[in-house]
């Protein structure tokens, strides 16, 4: 029976190199499927924290790097130019309900005084209506009495022709005294009928102007009434001019309280105050940053990972995450999205056309992508913005 000898170093040797190639083949699997990355930076939410309304900094209530809870009051602005802002509003307000009132009660007489003028407008046009019939009879009776004394004047003529063709007969004894009586009394009768037809004619056309100055008076009495009834009425529309102002006076309260309001400023989220570049005391001007705010209900790590890598990651996957300051504790993160474009280095344009440059690489970069992973199991205390930390993708 024989024994075999002890393996020699050269079987050892080919023994360990099969060995290494095993472990680097499944490492290179290993890391293929599971893609890793240590250019990763922690991430979250900030707001640079700036007043609503300026004023005096009466109250800081926070410090630097200090963490806060969302509803802690952070810093107080002098209110006090704010409510008196506030009660001008109030007051301004209050003024127009009295003027809106005072107008509702000189309304209230107002109305009969639109009444009083409808029944004044009614009876100037019925006078102005009569006055125009009284013109009219007046000008017919004018043209009646013309008539009349054109009449008379011509029987007046008669008579006057038949006295004198009569009268130088009586010395010839043609005619008789009667006859000559007779003539003269038609006479006298014929110039008495002249003077009362040219009497009746003056009255009538004196008739005939004071029917016309009636009918003038009805119609400046119809113009007044017809003023004073616009007048009543333009006191109604005033109410309404007045009640139209009722929303700006309030918007006016409104935003006056708002501004009061934003005098104390509150927390709006749990997190950390950093970059603090004001102190008690100073002017804090709107829009103007007085510190930093993280947001620490929110934590999220962004990843950049080479593309040949970026088939085996998707969103949804989970991500096992450490942090630098402290490798040996783990997060868990779950693929938020990933990235879907970088700026390309050779994406320069001449002359509206691509710009290709005439040389070539013989060692080809792969780019790299941001991947958002969102931790599941944040510590507030463990995380920092911009901190370095390592992915690896399950």
């Amino acid at each position: 029976m024989t024994s075999r000898g002890p393996i020699s170093y050269r079987q050892l040797g080919y023994v360990i190199v099969a060995l290494a190639i095993l472990v680097l083949t499944a490492s290179a699997l290993l890391v293929d499927r599971q893609p890793r990355t240590d250019d990763a930076t922690v991430r979250a939410n900030t707001i640079a924290f700036a007043p609503e309304v300026e004023g005096r900094l009466e109250h800081l209530y926070v410090q630097d790097n200090q963490p806060i809870h969302k509803g802690d009051l952070l810093f107080q602005i002098d209110p006090r130019p704010y409510e008196y802002a506030l009660q001008q509003a109030r007051a301004e307000r209050a003024t127009l309900e009295g003027q809106i009132e005072d107008e509702r009660r000189r309304i209230a007489a107002e109305r009969s005084a639109v009444g009083a003028a409808t029944a004044g407008v009614s009876g100037s046009q019925s006078n102005i209506s009569a006055s125009e019939g009284a013109h009219l009879a007046a000008q017919a009776a004018v043209e009646r009495a013309r008539a009349a004394q054109i009449s008379a004047e011509a029987q007046l003529r008669f008579a006057q022709n038949d006295y004198n063709r009569i009268e130088p007969l009586l010395k010839k004894h043609f005619v008789t005294v009667q006859q000559v009586d007779q003539t003269a009394t038609s006479l006298h009768v014929a110039e008495e009928a002249a003077h009362a037809a040219t009497s009746q004619l003056l009255q009538s056309q004196a008739q005939e102007r004071m029917a016309f100055a009636a009918q003038q008076a009805a119609n400046a009495n119809l113009l007044a009434s017809q003023s004073k009834l616009n007048e009543a009425e333009h006191t109604v529309d005033t109410l309404e001019t007045l009640m139209a102002q009722r929303p700006s006076k309030d918007a006016k309260v409104l935003q006056a309280k708002l501004n009061l309001a934003w005098t104390s400023v509150r927390a709006p989220f749990n997190g950390f105050v950093t970059d603090m570049n004001i102190s008690q005391g100073a002017y804090a001007h709107v829009g103007t940053p007085m510190f930093t705010l993280i947001d620490t209900s929110r934590w999220w790590v962004l990843a950049s990972y080479r593309e040949s890598k970026l088939k085996h990651i998707r969103p949804g996957s989970h991500v096992d995450v450490y942090l630098m300051d402290n490798p040996h504790r783990r997060f868990d993160g779950v693929v938020d999205s990933v990235g879907r474009g970088v700026f390309p280095e050779d994406g320069a344009v001449a002359a509206g056309l691509p710009q290709v440059d005439r040389t070539l690489n013989w060692v080809h970069l792969s780019a790299r992508f941001p991947v958002r992973i969102r931790i599941t199991n944040p510590d507030a205390e463990a995380f920092r913005i911009g901190a370095t930390a390592i992915t690896v993708v399950r």
